[in-house]
């Protein structure tokens, strides 16, 4: 079974800096664009940042300049490094990836795949 697996979250002072993961693991041929993406309490998910295969990256406008993403295709991981963090980045951050392909039985499939999400606070 193929999952998403987040970690790096935790509380900060306005000001400060995070870095999450996100590690996909099982029996993994390939990952295509890979994302985060975030949910604050009675607000819809947004899309944060978005890497591609090859390394393009695409961001919201309001974290451009602070956050990076980033990935190793060797190590099937994400990541995003948070920077000058702000009271309104408090969510719950997911990882995405659009199409993972895995083996089954003889052959490959692929979906799309969501982390459980982890908890980003902070404080002003």
């Amino acid at each position: 079974q193929v999952q998403l697996v987040e970690s790096g979250g935790g509380s900060v002072q306005a000001g400060g800096s995070l870095r999450l993961s996100c590690a996909a693991s099982g029996d993994i041929y390939r990952v295509n664009d890979m994302g985060w993406y975030r949910q604050a309490p009675g607000e819809l998910r947004e899309l944060v940042a978005v890497i591609t295969r090859d390394g393009s990256t695409n961001y919201a406008d309001s974290v451009k300049g602070r956050f990076a993403i980033s990935r190793d295709n060797a190590l099937n991981t994400a990541y995003l490094q948070m920077n000058s963090l702000k009271p309104e980045d408090t969510a719950r951050y997911y990882c995405n990836a659009d199409a993972l392909v895995y083996k089954e039985g003889p052959g490959y499939r692929y979906r799309e795949v969501w982390g459980r999400g982890t908890l980003v606070t902070v404080s002003s």
